[in-house]
């Protein structure tokens, strides 16, 4: 039997920032993860010798305070997101290249989409979403049975689809209203959470996300036990024994740093009162594609690489190219009902798919020199990404518990932070309040 002070399961941003704020306090921490790596919804995908990219979450700015100060912390920089030149969209099969990010829609309609979600996140209680006002009647509605309500001009409604899968990866039914008017305010507003330059996308990290949980795990006194899934997790008199299918520990604190749905697999003793996680409640969609090119050859062109289409696979692109320019890297995402057909496909078939598209939004290319998938439905451990949802119901019925600590369990992840729910910067405020929290259990 391995025994410690807390065992934090996950080594995801969450997981990892809890385990150095533990140990900076002097406490025998032992970090135990699923998968053959750190990082958990960050990680590196090698596209050139020496050269990764983000295959998963990427993106921060100004107001990611918590993160900004842990990259200072462990010498990592950041890389302004590239957006000068010209977007390409493509609406109704016509492509347009406009020097503008605002699509070429209906003003009034594009109005009255961001009039709509500027009143819906406004009115949201973000600390505890079900208290805000009408919370059961909005948390009851889809976000597809609002916009019925609340848009009328067809663009409106265009456009709003194309938003919720570059937001938040997912289709207008499958989450609720008040979980759509949360994750905007959650994350800093509308316009900020949209935006790349002054906004949540003005930055990468140096070199890939996925260095920030390296450099973290690095730097703890144990090695993280990575190819160890929990299966059972069970509460004694001042202890809890962790059973993985590698071995047993136990410690006086847990923390759980796994999104609702993967946490409720696990067996616990003490069962919990009310499950992590409804059927309703389901993961972002999302597929990263990466297009490799010897240089960004797009700005040749006075085009930003960043593109959008109303039909896919590929609904987005943008410019992820090193600072340096030694490469080329366009970065698509497919996301929604687009990812599940996607994801679905052979590799060839997925292949073709995506460069059928680039030729049609980017004819001046080409052929890149290589496109890598990374499929976060197909994630064992992950089962989808940006982060999960909140379906019909799910913040009235379960919203209270996803931060409330089962005994001596403590939750973490970006799905339990109020602020930046579903970014690096939510894991980050998570792993310090589940910290503090572990800490506050075993005085």
């Amino acid at each position: 039997m391995n025994t410690c002070d807390v065992i934090v399961v996950g080594a995801g941003l969450g997981g990892l920032t809890a385990a150095a704020d533990l140990e900076a306090h002097g406490l025998d921490v032992t970090v135990i993860e699923a998968r053959d790596r750190v990082g958990g919804r960050t990680t590196g995908i090698e596209i050139a010798p020496g050269v990764r990219a983000d295959g998963g979450a990427a993106y921060l700015g100004d107001r990611h305070t918590g993160l900004l100060k842990l990259l200072a912390d462990l010498g990592l920089t950041t890389t302004a997101t590239e957006m000068a030149g010209a977007s390409v969209f493509r609406f109704g099969g016509t492509v347009h290249r406009l020097d503008s990010r605002i699509p070429p829609l209906s003003a009034v309609g594009l109005g009255e989409l961001f009039d709509a979600l500027t009143d819906l996140s406004g009115v949201v209680d973000v600390a505890r979403p079900w208290e805000t006002p009408d919370a059961a009647r909005l948390d009851h509605l889809t976000a597809d049975e609002w916009m019925a309500q609340h848009l009328r001009h067809p663009d409106a409604r265009t456009f709003f689809r194309l938003f919720l899968g570059e937001t938040m990866a997912t289709d207008p039914a499958d989450v609720s209203a008040l979980h759509l008017g949360f994750y905007l305010k959650a994350g800093g507003g509308l316009r900020y959470l949209n935006a790349f330059e002054g906004g949540a996308q003005q930055w990468r990290v140096a070199g890939g996300a996925h260095r920030v949980s390296e450099a973290l795990a690095a730097r703890l006194a144990t090695p993280v036990r990575t190819g160890e899934p929990v299966r059972r997790v069970a509460q004694r008199p001042g202890t809890v024994e962790v059973t993985t299918e590698r071995g047993r520990y136990e410690a006086r604190a847990v923390v759980m740093a796994l999104p609702p749905l993967l946490a409720q697999e696990i067996a616990y003793a003490p069962a919990l009162p009310r499950p992590r996680a409804l059927d309703r409640m389901a993961p972002g969609r999302t597929v990263k594609v990466h297009l490799v090119h010897p240089e960004p050859l797009w700005r040749q062109h006075g085009l930003s690489g960043w593109s959008m289409c109303d039909e896919g696979p590929v609904t987005s692109t943008v410019d992820d190219s090193p600072a340096d320019g030694s490469i080329g890297l366009l970065t698509g995402f497919v996301t929604g009902h687009e990812a599940r057909t996607f994801s679905a496909m052979t590799p060839a078939a997925r292949q073709a798919a995506v460069l059928a598209q680039m030729r049609d939004l980017f004819p001046e290319l080409p052929k890149p020199l290589a496109c890598h998938t990374t499929d976060w439905i197909a994630e064992r451990y992950s089962r989808g990404c940006f982060a999960a949802l909140m379906g019909p119901g799910d913040w009235v019925e379960r919203g209270r518990d996803l931060r409330l600590a089962h005994g001596r369990v403590i939750w973490a992840g970006t799905e339990t932070a109020t602020d930046f729910f579903g970014l690096m910067e939510g894991a980050v405020r998570s792993g310090h309040r589940a910290a503090d929290e572990a800490r506050g259990v075993l005085k």
